[in-house]
């Protein structure tokens, strides 16, 4: 991999997206199929937020204990809550062409664990994560070694 400069180089273009009329049930079945942590939220092409895993918990019923009347619970309340309802509105975003150290200071910045990359008209064309750093971290120690 040659040196990544730019948020481009190391941003996941294959995302999967949720739309603010998606029940959380649905949701759910999703993040955890495809083992996503950060959900970005458009309508059409554009990002209107992003919905966590944190935000996943909030509405998770408050138990230890796991039963069948709780994961009941959980499922009637998951079926019947929209992603609009519980979505994080105010992000913090970059752009592709972002130098790689200034979204890591942006990171860092954050409580969502993730930067979502939009072009000048706000279209959704990427997220960087925090896995994301890890793995460019990982590579350029491997290549100097």
């Amino acid at each position: 991999m040659p040196n990544p400069k730019v948020v481009a180089d190391i941003m996941t273009r294959d995302l999967i997206t949720v739309c603010e009329e998606d029940n959380l049930q649905g949701v759910q079945l999703d993040m955890d199929l495809f083992r996503k942590r950060h959900l970005p939220v458009v309508d059409g092409k554009r990002l209107v937020g992003l919905l966590s895993h944190r935000d996943m918990l909030r509405m998770s019923t408050g138990s230890l204990e796991r039963s069948s009347l709780t994961d009941s619970i959980d499922a009637h309340r998951k079926a019947d809550t929209f992603v609009a309802e519980v979505m994080t509105r105010d992000l913090v975003t970059t752009s592709p062409q972002t130098p790689i150290v200034e979204a890591a200071k942006l990171l860092t910045n954050t409580s969502h664990g993730c930067l979502p990359v939009v072009d000048d008209a706000g279209n959704l064309v990427g997220i960087v994560t925090e896995h994301d750093f890890v793995v460019l971290v990982t590579q350029l120690l491997t290549d100097d070694a």
